[in-house]
């Protein structure tokens, strides 16, 4: 989503609120004990019969360290990222180690990410929708329509939307905009892999079947957003030798800087979420090239394993 100048009404706030509070240290961390909640019991969510569906369901793999050197790796990514200017926050979960690894903390505003909130919330409330609200929801999934995004959060009650979603997964970071505008929701890298983990095993309350819509149409992103903004950065572009179903956001702040985002599912099988966060002072290509650049020099080539 890449708003007109009328985005950033109101930021000097966000930024010496919020958003400045990404900028807090890069010591990376590795987690290998899960907490008890991520033990719920599994809900496979199988793709329907649909071969655009980049993330396959796939056997169960046998555990492997495949973050050996990580967080080694992370922390340089994060430094280089510093250099030219760019505050970067990083985490991944492997969903059948509970191996975590993370660099940087904060939050900050969620800019299209939200219309992932916003379409779990729509499938929560409607589970049958009309042709033509399901045909926009897939834009709005796939290629970041800021209309459509719109209209479902009137419909939804605004604020309210971010309030259910968050008490249904537990985010306790994520919070509505103090100010108007969805894509000032206010979330965190913890909350989105959350979010993402309990998409997928179920215990976020969406049934499987709903859950899908939102799996599969991200599997599907599209190269540009309807905007015509590149939607490659990041995730897509750096992990090139992986599946990927992602949601991601972007928006220029006060001054020269420009927020960019990269979230969601990796890899056969769904094993991984991953959730990558950049401020930089920057045109919008070279913050595009900064989070991308992150993300290869963590996976060298390409892939997580």
């Amino acid at each position: 989503m890449r708003r007109r100048p009328i985005l950033v009404r109101g930021m000097a706030a966000l930024l010496t609120g919020v958003l400045l509070a990404s900028s807090a240290g890069c010591e990376a961390r590795v987690y290998g004990a899960p907490d008890r909640r991520a033990e719920a019991p599994q809900l496979t969510v199988v793709a329907p019969k649909a071969p655009t569906d980049a993330t396959p369901a796939a056997a169960p793999h046998v555990p492997s360290p495949t973050f050996d050197g990580l967080d080694v790796r992370a922390r340089q990514s994060v430094a280089e990222a510093s250099e030219k200017g760019a505050d970067i926050t990083f985490m991944v979960l492997d969903r059948e180690t509970r191996q975590q690894v993370s660099v940087g903390d904060g939050e900050w505003a969620t800019a299209s990410v939200a219309k992932l909130f916003i379409a779990d919330d729509l499938l929560m409330r409607e589970p049958n929708l009309s042709p033509e609200d399901r045909e926009s929801l897939e834009v709005m999934l796939r290629s970041s329509d800021d209309d459509a995004a719109e209209i479902f959060w009137n419909r939804g009650g605004g604020g309210e939307i971010i309030e259910r979603v968050a008490a249904r997964y537990g985010l306790t970071d994520t919070a509505p905009p103090e100010q108007d505008g969805w894509w000032f929701t206010v979330t965190s890298a913890p909350d989105l892999v959350r979010y993402y983990d309990m998409l997928l095993n179920g215990t976020g309350g969406l049934p499987p079947e709903r859950a899908n819509i939102i799996v599969n149409n991200l599997a599907q992103s599209t190269p540009f957003g309807i905007d015509g903004y590149p939607q490659r950065f990041g995730i897509p572009d750096g992990l090139s030798g992986e599946p990927v179903a992602v949601k991601q956001g972007w928006m220029p702040l006060i001054g020269n800087d420009w927020m960019h985002l990269s979230t969601g599912i990796v890899g056969p099988g769904r094993r991984y979420v991953m959730v990558i966060h950049s401020l930089q002072a920057a045109n919008d290509a070279t913050a595009r090239a900064t989070i991308t650049e992150a993300v290869k020099t963590m996976f060298p080539d390409g892939r997580i394993r």
